[in-house]
């Protein structure tokens, strides 16, 4: 499993429930596109419309060395899943605030494109300072304890 790129805003921003690998349907340009690791997972998320899960807002940079040259970098793809995980994941995203997220962006052992995805719920700001409090004062304690 070779990673392309990891969303860290999203563990920061959010508490994740638990996760789910996807497929995702890209055309070939944008598959030689990741192979060069122009990606980015910040601020994109995965919707439900209808009976389908689409990512939105992710993007993938044009290939430099494309025959055509359409602008498709921040288009919506459809991820594939199964019927079971999809009704799973329509049923979970429809209570009251929790969200798809994507985590993580990676090619499979065999060569495929996989998100795996975050049924996350949103952090409070609180939530978010007492995490960076607890984090500063585990870093000190840790360096306290190297040094004596």
């Amino acid at each position: 499993m070779k990673i392309i790129t990891k969303n860290k805003k999203a563990f920061f921003d959010y508490e994740i429930k638990y996760t789910v690998e996807a497929g995702i349907a890209l055309t070939g340009d944008e598959v030689k596109s990741l192979r060069e690791g122009n990606v980015s997972l910040v601020d994109s998320f995965a919707t439900v419309h209808g009976s389908e899960i689409n990512l939105i807002n992710c993007y993938i940079a044009p290939y430099s060395h494309a025959y055509h040259k359409v602008d498709t970098t921040r288009r919506t793809r459809k991820l594939l899943l199964h019927r079971r995980e999809i009704d799973k994941l329509i049923g979970d995203v429809s209570r009251k605030g929790l969200t798809l997220i994507p985590l993580k962006l990676y090619f499979s052992k065999r060569g495929y494109v996989k998100v795996e995805l975050g049924v996350a719920k949103h952090k409070k700001k609180v939530e978010k300072k007492r995490e960076l409090r607890e984090r500063d004062i585990k870093r000190e304690t840790e360096r306290e304890l190297k040094y004596r």
